[in-house]
């Protein structure tokens, strides 16, 4: 068997380029990621496969966090990826706070900047954008989150310990605030703190399609291309 590697090279050369550049285009352009948990219910189900665009806010060196040049600004309520601050493992939440904004939360509710948010729950919310029964088969409550023109749904859990209040803090210039909507069952900044704009890998708007892992991993076809809403 001839292992020459000059030969094994040219031989797959047109194979290498494309593994090459999905690699760089991954790395610089956009990714994909599957969503692994239910932090960021009733928005992103566990299952869901995502596309990430890395050059949203920045332009950085491929498979680095050194930043070349910013093109955009994370904005409040964006869905973004990024490398958590407390080990490096790859996280999907929602930018609640900006650079600069003091933020505080008293019994679930947020107050940015000495407003407080409003809220309206949901009667009768649709079961299959819970948090599955598996997980967690207690009450859950869907409430409606609005600040300003950001609104969104959000999840909470009345009958499970969790961080539901903590004081003023003043997110840092070059820093954000980043919550799952799954309020009671997010690892977010309540716990490993602020995220470094370096840090943020990208911002998801849409997704790829979705894989049901409680009906045999059936695809969920309503979700396949979906864009998502704020």
């Amino acid at each position: 068997m001839d292992l020459n590697p000059r030969k094994l090279i040219a031989d797959n050369k047109t194979f290498l380029l494309f593994v090459a550049g999905m690699i760089l285009m991954r790395s610089a352009l956009a990714d994909w990621y599957v969503v692994p948990s239910s932090s960021m219910y009733p928005h992103l189900l566990e299952g869901d496969r995502v596309i990430a665009n890395r050059i949203a806010y920045d332009i950085k060196v491929p498979f680095t966090d050194v930043i070349l040049k910013h093109v955009g600004e994370p904005q409040r309520g964006d869905i973004v990826t990024f490398s958590s601050p407390a080990d490096g493992v790859r996280l999907i939440k929602r930018v609640i706070g900006l650079p600069g904004d003091v933020v505080e939360m008293r019994d679930q509710k947020l107050i940015i900047n000495g407003q407080p948010a409003d809220y309206a729950q949901i009667q009768e919310p649709d079961p299959n954008f819970l948090t599955p029964k598996r997980e967690y088969p207690n009450q859950q409550l869907m409430f409606t989150e609005s600040f300003g023109s950001f609104q969104h749904n959000i999840i909470v859990m009345p009958e499970r310990s969790a961080l539901r209040s903590f004081d003023p803090v003043t997110v840092p210039l070059g820093h954000y605030m980043m919550l799952g909507d799954n309020r009671d069952n997010s690892n977010d900044s309540r716990f490993y703190g602020f995220v470094k704009r370096e840090l943020i890998t990208g911002r998801v708007s849409r997704l790829m399609f979705s894989l049901d892992y409680d009906n045999y991993y059936m695809p969920r076809i309503d979700r396949i291309g979906a864009k998502l809403n704020p």
